[in-house]
């Protein structure tokens, strides 16, 4: 089919406080976390995912989520959002002063089952109640389409079950579905002929993708998608993170990395590519390893370092 132009601007949702840091051995101390989203929303990022209010029994790094919500700085233009898997977290949520959650849905039957324990019916069925009970609350609601390219249990999901359970979560009254590549096999290819597929079904506005680096083809997926007429994409500051329930789900699309290319697209983002580095660089003392951006690979031994162009 024949493809608009790309998008004049993007919006790229900040996912490493949650998505990033959840998978990160040691515990991080709760001023560093609240130091790097600070750094973040310095950044101009437009939409950042702090936490997440989910068992600290599961997800250890989340235990102090409600300490997070409490101690950032919020910027006037800046959504702060979490990953709540129940009422429970919602109710948490609220009360830490977050207008904005998401829930977490898989396309894979065995993906849903090793995540959250429950099948995919049954946790769409709880999902409709936190989504419903959030709107109450006066919250939005995001949803996560996890697996939608690929299943590390299962192997090939179809494109036609993605589209389905999509439509089905805007239907609960989610604002968007970040359709989610969670262990990085997507090709362009298949980036293409999913949107493609779900634009025959559902708005493309409502549509982001969340994609991962595993095997070196974010960027690509990240171009078809743009092709396509895609204009929201999570990423990670630094790279940050992986699934901790999907074997061999490395690092996130790099925040700096995807920056760097849509700005020599000439694609508005908002973002501060170099306040995005430097928040990285902040959290990366804090962990006590490298990140894998590219970008902030290119920096070398001059961290304050500038690329013309970026």
């Amino acid at each position: 089919m024949r493809r608009p132009p790309l998008p004049a601007r993007v919006t790229v949702v900040e996912v490493g406080p949650r998505d990033g840091l959840q998978n990160e051995a040691s515990q991080i101390p709760v001023a560093q976390k609240i130091a790097f989203v600070d750094a973040l929303t310095a950044a101009g990022l437009p939409a950042i995912e702090i936490a997440a209010f989910v068992s600290p029994a599961r997800v250890p790094q989340m235990r102090d989520a409600s300490d997070v919500a409490r101690g950032i700085t919020r910027g006037p233009t800046t959504r702060y959002s979490a990953l709540v898997p129940n009422r429970r977290g919602l109710a948490d949520a609220h009360a830490a002063g977050l207008s904005e959650v998401a829930v977490f849905a898989a396309a894979s039957e065995t993906f849903s089952l090793r995540n959250i324990n429950q099948t995919i019916e049954v946790s769409l069925a709880a999902y409709a109640d936190v989504i419903a009970e959030a709107h109450v609350l006066g919250m939005r609601a995001r949803g996560y389409l996890s697996t939608a390219f690929g299943c590390p249990f299962e192997g090939h999901v179809p494109q036609a079950r993605v589209v389905e359970l999509t439509g089905r979560l805007l239907a609960m009254g989610v604002f968007e579905v970040a359709v989610s590549d969670t262990i990085g096999v997507a090709t362009p290819g298949q980036v293409g002929d999913m949107v493609d597929a779900l634009a025959g079904t559902v708005p493309l506005e409502a549509i982001a993708l969340h994609l991962h680096d595993t095997r070196g083809t974010a960027l690509a997926n990240v171009f078809a998608a743009l092709e396509c007429g895609i204009s929201t994409f999570d990423a990670s500051a630094g790279g940050l993170g992986g699934c901790p329930f999907a074997p061999g789900a490395a690092g996130n699309l790099a925040t700096e990395d995807l920056l760097y290319m849509l700005h020599g697209l000439g694609i508005e983002t908002g973002a501060d590519l170099d306040a995005v580095a430097h928040a990285s660089r902040l959290i990366a003392g804090a962990i006590g390893h490298a990140l894998p951006s590219r970008y902030l690979q290119s920096l070398g031994a001059h961290p304050d370092a500038t690329i013309a162009g970026a």
